[in-house]
């Protein structure tokens, strides 16, 4: 685990698990290529048939980019959360008088 994921406290993911999640998509995306090809259909059914799995392809990466940003606009709001909070603890002197 890096330093600045220890920190977070959040695991990275390994080069094996990156890996796993690509050769995954690609097999699932040959296998819908593959399959929209062999079908028993029209050309008009089977370009409709692959539009769509391009159209959710597509949706399915910006669906993913969305999630990872809302994520990562969180954890930095908490992160200067959490600096603001240490700022004002730093800052405060329970001994000094009040005037």
């Amino acid at each position: 685990m890096s330093e600045s994921n220890q920190k977070s406290g959040s695991a990275g993911n390994t080069t094996a698990f990156f890996v796993m999640a690509g050769v995954s998509f690609a097999v699932a995306l040959l296998a819908m290529v593959v399959g929209v090809w062999n079908l028993d259909v029209g050309a008009w059914e089977r370009a409709f048939l692959a539009l769509g799995a391009l159209f959710l392809t597509t949706s399915t990466f910006t669906l993913a980019k969305v999630v990872r940003d809302a994520q990562e606009s969180a954890a930095v709001m908490a992160r200067l959360d959490a600096a603001r909070v240490e700022r004002i603890l730093a800052e405060h002197d329970p001994f000094r008088a009040v005037s």
